[in-house]
């Protein structure tokens, strides 16, 4: 604490105590306004922005293997009885109808369609478009630790929940060596997760200049014409937000006999508080309050199915992640079939288990998404500008995206509260 307030008030004190958000999107600002200014002239700048990208990739392979080993041991065999199996089903079901919605209305608008990055050249490594039966087969690895050298992410995903798992039952164990044993090696792991989420926030401290050159370079070589494609990813991934809100939970919630109007009076606190902090887990004392105190759920369920979704539900970024990813494809020029497509739902949705809890979460799942149907965030090319493109305007859509996710934990909530028998159904008259 001392060294960070020393840091806070010594060299660049003004930079370090003003607000992240605001810096990220003054460097986007900027970075628009002197490229179109500038032009060519300033290019000198991409080295700056290709810091950012590097130190980005850096990160993404600890992060994955740390966080989501703590994240699936932190799912307790002796709680996922009845009530459990009800809620991480509904959240899993859920997280891939909201990547397939993201996928549609992406395919449908096609955000970043003629914005051209790629200028004629290929984008990044060349894309490999895999059967489905593939994808699935080499979510396994045949070597955990060949794949986290080459950095794959499917595979290391998988590793990291059936290992995570394990170490959940182990800690069960009567016998007090095996489960002192995995309580050391969890507390590894829960220390790695931690000192890999203080490199990030450090990463993200260097955000504005990052966003700033790369954008700046986006500017200098596409002109105004890069505003547009901006603003329509944003329109489709909050029309994609809604439609998730009203088709998906609406539909759920009348199924089991409940008003999707009085869900929404008791959630409104919850959704506006998750909307203006961004952050699932600051929100989580509203969502549960809201949930006992105007939804009429027990906290017996809602002290254990919402901090559960606050960590492995996130319908809202996996919509984001859907919609980013063909705007990425869509921007430099590049095709995602149907197998790569599958490759995004099945990424996303696994990536969701543990990844809740970063800092700068939806950024750092969207590399995964990337790199996993082959359109590699490398500095100096088309994809990277078109990721610097998301990365200056994330703060307008991860709003929307964490509203949706805590709004699905308290839809799942009021659900198996009701299949249970334990919801008072005064609250919904």
């Amino acid at each position: 604490m001392e060294t960070e307030e020393s840091g806070k008030s010594g060299f660049m004190g003004w930079y370090f105590q003003s607000n992240l958000l605001t810096r990220i999107l003054i460097g986007l600002i900027l970075g628009a306004v002197v490229g179109l200014i500038a032009g060519p002239s300033i290019l000198w700048v991409k080295p700056f922005g290709d810091i950012f990208i590097r130190l980005l990739k850096m990160i993404v392979v600890p992060v994955i293997l740390f966080s989501l080993v703590v994240g699936a041991a932190s799912l307790s065999p002796a709680r996922l009885g009845r009530v459990g199996v009800k809620i991480i089903v509904y959240y899993m079901a859920t997280t891939v109808v909201a990547v397939a919605i993201g996928l549609l209305f992406a395919n449908l608008l096609q955000p970043g369609a003629g914005l051209d990055l790629s200028a004629g050249k290929a984008a990044g490594k060349a894309l490999t478009q895999p059967k489905v039966v593939d994808t699935l087969l080499n979510i396994i690895p045949s070597n955990p630790f060949g794949s986290l050298a080459k950095g794959e992410v499917l595979p290391i995903i998988f590793f990291a929940i059936v290992f995570g798992f394990s170490l959940s039952f182990l800690s069960l164990s009567k016998d007090n060596r095996l489960s002192s044993g995995a309580a050391a090696v969890l507390k590894f792991f829960d220390g790695a997760a931690e000192a890999t989420y203080k490199i990030v926030r450090g990463v993200m401290q260097y955000a504005p200049i990052g966003v700033f050159a790369l954008i700046a370079v986006v500017f200098a070589q596409q002109g105004a014409k890069a505003l547009g494609p901006l603003g329509h990813v944003t329109l489709t991934v909050y029309i994609g937000l809604i439609v998730h809100l009203v088709v998906v939970y609406g539909g759920i919630l009348s199924i089991f006999g409940l008003k999707f109007n009085r869900f929404l009076g008791g959630a409104k606190e919850a959704m506006l508080t998750a909307f203006v902090t961004r952050s699932s887990s600051a929100t989580l004392p509203v969502t549960m309050r809201n949930a006992e105190e105007n939804l009429g759920i027990p906290r017996s369920i809602g002290s254990f199915t919402l901090p559960l979704g606050a960590t492995i539900n996130m319908d809202g970024t996996a919509i984001y992640q859907g919609i980013c990813a063909l705007f990425v494809a869509f921007a430099v020029g590049a095709s995602l079939d149907f197998g790569s497509q599958m490759t995004i739902i099945i990424t996303a949705t696994l990536a969701s288990i543990g990844a809740a809890g970063v800092p700068g979460a939806g950024v750092i799942m969207l590399l995964m998404v990337l790199n996993s149907v082959g359109l590699d965030v490398k500095e100096g090319t088309p994809v990277a500008l078109a990721y610097a493109m998301i990365l200056g305007i994330d703060a307008i859509l991860d709003m929307g995206r964490t509203s949706l996710n805590i709004t699905g934990d308290l839809t799942g909530t009021s659900i198996v509260a009701k299949t249970e028998k334990s919801l008072d159904l005064q609250k919904w008259s």
